[in-house]
């Protein structure tokens, strides 16, 4: 079995990815139900941030 700290280290970026891409579909589909509105595109814009540097510091693994 694996360590606590071993698993975190190796799933960390895709379990990050997962959340990520699972927010910003509810918040796309949220922001389809209910029409344009700025917090929502900012939490939509924040969270393709979020995953870019992840992209970025994982180096494309993700």
């Amino acid at each position: 079995m694996e360590a606590p700290s071993e698993r975190s280290a190796e799933s960390s970026p895709a379990e990050a990815e997962t959340h990520i891409k699972s927010a910003h579909h509810i918040l796309k589909s949220l922001q389809g139900k209910i029409g344009e509105h700025p917090e929502i595109g900012a939490a939509i814009t924040k969270l393709e941030m979020a995953l870019n540097i992840l992209a970025v510091k994982t180096g494309g693994v993700l």
